[in-house]
């Protein structure tokens, strides 16, 4: 989507928010004991009020609401009877569209008890998003992105998971203009035009490198290789002369 009117920079706000308010909730609910399939529950129930419909269930048929990943799964995750545990990490990733418009937005967040590794990943996983948005801007190149996190990661000692990208969002949950690397990509040339919405949404790694598919008979779940702790945090921004405008804020 690129936004060439007000309305249009309305609606995406509006599905932003809600996909805000819902990530925000679930993760104020998690509790150790609860299915993640009661939590995606909430997740249904809370985009429902909205009036807004889960993008990944009308995209692709994904069987929950929203995508919940725990400690091993990094993206993804199938909402079921898996049970959430005290020092769980866990993501949660919510897309929906209302109106013909669609956000996407995601979080990790650790079930306490916490580490103080765990802490840092998080801490460094939210820096190494908003060193992303940092980049943002209309006319610049759109590997600025991908530059902007690879030095912030390569600074910390981290690694970035390089098969899972960032992506055109708006008309459609994965629009034009495709995916955009949040690693260093020399071979992008692209120009971040004004009105450009999509995401960012870096996979910040103590060691994986790429993402693999979890199990043969699981389509969807996907883990590190190699096998490693994993965030990710995303907002869904549009690109303007000033710079990034975030519309996946709850506030």
């Amino acid at each position: 989507m690129t936004i060439t009117t007000d309305e249009q920079l309305e609606k995406l706000k509006a599905i932003g928010r809600i996909c805000a308010l819902t990530r925000d909730a679930m993760a104020a609910a998690m509790r150790p004991g609860m299915t993640t399939a009661e939590l995606d529950d909430l997740g249904r129930i809370l985009l429902e009020q909205h009036g807004a419909m889960s993008a990944p269930q009308v995209t692709y048929d994904f069987p929950g609401a929203t995508c919940i990943s725990i400690n091993e799964e990094i993206a993804h995750g199938i909402p079921g009877d898996r049970v959430i545990q005290a020092g769980d990490l866990v993501n949660i990733d919510v897309s929906a569209v209302k109106d013909g418009v669609f956000a996407d937005t995601g979080a990790s967040f650790v079930v306490a008890p916490s580490t103080s590794k765990l802490d840092a990943l998080c801490r460094d996983g939210k820096k190494a998003m908003w060193a992303g948005i940092r980049a943002v801007r209309a006319g610049a190149p759109l590997a600025d992105v991908g530059e902007a996190i690879g030095k912030f990661a390569s600074k910390g000692g981290y690694t970035l998971i390089r098969n899972l990208a960032s992506h055109g969002v708006g008309d459609s949950l994965h629009d034009e203009p495709g995916e955009i690397s949040t690693w260093p990509d020399k071979s992008e040339r692209r120009r971040m035009t004004n009105g450009l919405v999509f995401t960012i949404e870096p996979f910040l790694s103590l060691g994986g490198r790429m993402a693999d598919q979890k199990s043969a008979d699981d389509e969807w779940t996907l883990i590190a290789r190699p096998a490693a702790p994993c965030v990710q945090y995303e907002h869904t921004v549009v690109a303007t002369p000033r710079g990034a405008v975030v519309v996946t804020l709850a506030a």
